[in-house]
């Protein structure tokens, strides 16, 4: 296995990791990421075998000890779907999917037009922060509308979110994980006064469904409707947010303001929010010639699968009447991200609404990209 040298908080590689992609597949299906000491799957046929494979999850064979500081935030991630694998990860997903069927996704559509309308009516004749005005707000206002949570409180759920996010970001501080844990004690502590309430006045939302989950016995214990619930918030709109943002920055120095499923899927695959998704290996696997060892964590470069050429013709060229393909910017397998279909009808209603109303907006100031790997999105998307 070739070894592969790139930081991941570098700035040329965070302004534009696709180079340097390139370079790693050239050394082989998987090659040894020398500063995440572990195998990266690099091709996206690699990455396609290991999300698949069910030799692998996300579950460490040998979890390592937490750190003090961190406790509440570790505790909550153990009762989180995303970490977990069969019995208990497929019992929460099955509650999930109640809110994500394509019926109650389909009926969102009028609220997510109404809440774009209202964003955009309230867009500065001066230059302004799409990020802040519109990407930001949108997916959280939806994601708390679907939940059954009071979007008055959006403003916390975003720093709440954010600050726990920021524990998956490479060269994470001492002070960003202390905030993450506060973060977390707070977003706890919101939910549990706030469940308490709902018990007596239940809705027709996700929450109200969970809830009497949990009071039915055997299906969801208080700790995980807490963290399902957290998890749900998070997910739900961080993503959203850097794949609107990283959309408008690729679409409007070209011509294209017609929004169709081509280019939906277009601009999920050729900058997607989320570049790395790891795995852990649950015995010896040989992948295309690369042995990955028994317990032997394992990221995947979902960005990187994205652009093969072996995957789609000249990767690197975006192509708004490509035909749509299996990319990776959702994953794969047991962990495909159940709000796909939600955050793919906000970006098409989203960008419809933008361009209907605004079709003549303008990038004014040259874009940067945070310093967030492995999420991949920018600092600010100053428009007029």
């Amino acid at each position: 296995m070739k070894i592969f040298y790139q930081s991941p908080t570098e700035t040329t590689f965070v302004q534009n990791p696709y180079p340097i992609y390139e370079q790693a597949r050239a050394m082989g299906d998987v090659v040894w990421w020398d500063d995440y000491n572990m195998p990266a799957a690099v091709s996206y046929r690699a990455v396609r075998m290991i999300l698949g494979n069910r030799e692998l999850g996300r579950e460490p064979p040998a979890p390592a000890q937490c750190p003090v500081h961190i406790t509440q935030w570790q505790e909550n991630e153990s009762h989180s779907m995303l970490e977990l694998e069969p019995p208990r990860h497929s019992r929460l997903r099955g509650l999930v999917l109640r809110a994500f069927t394509g019926r109650k996704v389909a009926a969102m559509a009028p609220e997510i037009k109404a809440i774009s309308h209202r964003l955009i009516d309230a867009f500065s004749d001066e230059p302004f922060d799409f990020l802040n005005a519109f990407a930001r707000p949108l997916p959280v206002h939806v994601i708390a509308s679907l939940l059954g949570v009071p979007t008055d409180r959006c403003d916390d759920l975003l720093r709440w979110s954010n600050a726990m996010v920021a524990m998956y970001q490479s060269g994470r501080s001492y002070e960003t994980e202390l905030a993450a844990n506060q973060a977390t004690i707070d977003f706890t502590a919101f939910l549990d006064s706030y469940i308490s309430h709902r018990r007596t006045h239940p809705r027709e939302d996700l929450l109200s469904d969970l809830i009497a989950a949990e009071e039915a016995g055997e299906k969801l214990t208080g700790a995980e409707l807490i963290s399902t619930c957290i998890l749900l918030l998070n997910a739900g709109h961080e993503a959203t947010v850097h794949t609107l943002g990283n959309a408008l920055n690729t679409i409007l120095p070209s011509a294209y303001r017609v929004v169709t499923p081509e280019l939906v899927e277009e601009v999920l695959r050729y900058d997607p929010p989320l570049h790395v998704f790891t795995r852990y290996a649950y015995k010896d696997i040989d992948c295309f010639g690369i042995k990955i060892k028994n317990g032997q964590e394992v990221a995947c470069l979902l960005a990187a699968a994205n652009r093969d050429p072996n995957f789609v013709e000249d990767p690197n060229r975006f192509d708004p009447f490509r035909k749509p393909s299996q990319h990776q910017s959702f994953g794969a397998g047991l962990h495909f991200c159940v709000g796909a279909p939600l955050a793919r009808l906000e970006i098409t209603i989203g960008l419809q609404t933008l361009f209907e109303r605004r079709p003549d907006l303008k990038i004014v100031v040259p874009p940067t990209y945070a310093k967030t790997y492995h999420f991949h999105g920018l600092v600010e998307l100053m428009v007029r």
